[in-house]
């Protein structure tokens, strides 16, 4: 099993959702995030001063899916949060050891 954590643009999430969906993905955990990279936040003005933020804000999705398909689920991830521009976000990917399900007890793979 591998957890795949996304952090993209909040504007892109409902495409994101939609192809993950689409493609029979049904658990995600979407969390609103702040955050800064590459992009180094943004100038904005507050009666006429400049303020520079560098804490934007952010969506994180953390998906768990059976190893072979997470290829698949990141290559989804990226055709739907991509932009082009500095601050599209990134993708962390991670072994997951075991995984069970409250309700039923059922583990590993049955609990996904």
């Amino acid at each position: 099993m591998k957890k795949i954590e996304a952090v993209i643009r909040p504007s892109r999430l409902e495409g994101v959702k939609t192809a993950l969906s689409d493609f029979g993905i049904s658990g995600i955990t979407i969390t609103q995030v702040v955050g800064c990279g590459l992009q180094k936040g943004q100038t904005e003005f507050y009666r006429g001063n400049p303020i520079h933020i560098n804490l934007l804000p952010k969506i994180k999705l953390e998906i768990v899916v059976k190893a072979e398909q997470a290829e698949d689920v990141i290559k989804i991830i990226i055709e739907n949060a991509k932009t082009g521009k500095v601050g599209d976000g990134k993708i962390f990917i991670q072994d997951i050891s075991g995984a069970i399900r409250i309700r039923t007890g059922e583990k590993d793979r049955d609990a996904l």
